[in-house]
């Protein structure tokens, strides 16, 4: 079984331009900070269109493999990117409660 880092480091990440373009997020709108990763600051006089849904993923108990919260929103974020909506994930920093990283870190910690 893979390490986390091993995870991480197997996969190749696309420029932020590459994803906010997919995302239909102008290059206007994007304050980049490196390569990967951005500020998405949209000007108050940008009409919004209101026809976004949140899903919140909330308090899973998880089974004795470690899967719950990051696990479940992946792949549902992954079955509705399948099914042809448009997702967005936004995840915090997993905790590390009972096993102190042994195990999550699917956000990046562990």
């Amino acid at each position: 079984m893979l390490t986390d880092i091993e995870i991480a480091q197997s996969c190749e990440m696309r420029p932020i331009y590459e994803v906010a373009k997919k995302a239909g997020i102008p290059e206007s709108w994007v304050e980049p900070y490196g390569k990967f990763k951005a500020k998405i600051i949209r000007p108050l006089s940008a009409p919004v269109s209101g026809n976004g849904k949140l899903i919140l993923v909330t308090a899973i108990n998880p089974t004795p493999a470690g899967e719950g919260k990051t696990t479940t929103t992946i792949g549902l974020a992954d079955a509705l990117n399948r099914l042809g909506k448009k997702t967005m994930v936004a995840l915090r920093e997993p905790s590390l409660g009972p096993v102190f990283g042994i195990k999550g870190g699917g956000a990046g910690g562990g």
